[in-house]
């Protein structure tokens, strides 16, 4: 004769049966995720500053800048909270407001400017370096790549700030350049992570972090 199983008590044996496995279940490393979206999207955009690609082409770091760059940051932001990591989930979801607010401001808020365009620019560039130099300052017990991926990026925003404060495209491509370095940087930080995740054991070097005191 068939007989109906019990959905509650199904559910039960099945909670009973992987209860251990739930309790010791630990996240996958966020950071990845976080870094290729913030390499990815600044490598795209820094090739445009830089000049090596047209101006013209700005549009095509909007999708970017909102999608992976903004939300792919965020969410690997929150769940670096859940791992305890407060440096990454602060860092990872900053930045991702960084490029969904750049989006923000590139597509709706930009031609509202008016005279004024360059020196707001250059002011929001310029708070964005501010807060990227406090975030280093917090990197010397991390890895040694992580430390030069805060410093390239607070460089990069300086010049930024400073190129468009004073409407100078000269330096603004000099940030474009210390912007390629600064996603080449996080790309690398991204595959030594994945490697190391999916081989068990370092492959590419990072830096060992400075001892704790």
């Amino acid at each position: 004769m068939a007989t109906v199983s019990d959905p509650q008590a199904q559910s039960q044996t099945a909670t009973s049966q992987t209860g251990s496995a739930v309790q010791g279940w630990t996240p996958a490393n966020p950071a990845p995720l976080g870094l290729s979206g913030f390499g990815f999207t600044t490598l795209v955009l820094s090739f445009i500053n830089s000049n090596l690609v047209g101006a013209g082409s700005t549009p095509v770091v909007f999708g970017l800048a909102l999608a992976f760059g903004g939300l792919g940051q965020i969410i690997a932001g929150l769940w670096e909270f859940r791992t305890g990591n407060t440096f990454g989930a602060v860092a990872f979801c900053s930045f991702g407001g960084f490029w969904i607010s750049y989006f923000i401001l590139a597509m709706f808020n930009l031609g509202q400017l008016g005279a004024s365009t360059n020196s707001a620019l250059g002011l929001y560039l310029w708070m964005w370096g501010a807060f990227t130099a406090m975030l280093f300052l917090c990197t010397f017990a991390a890895p040694r790549a992580l430390s030069l991926l805060f410093l390239l990026l607070a460089a990069t925003f300086v010049l930024l700030g400073i190129g468009n404060s004073g409407a100078n495209m000269s330096i603004v491509h000099v940030g474009g350049y210390v912007g390629i370095a600064t996603g080449a940087v996080a790309f690398y930080i991204a595959c030594a992570n994945i490697m190391e995740a999916v081989y068990g054991h370092s492959v590419l070097p990072i830096g060992a972090p400075a001892p704790r005191t």
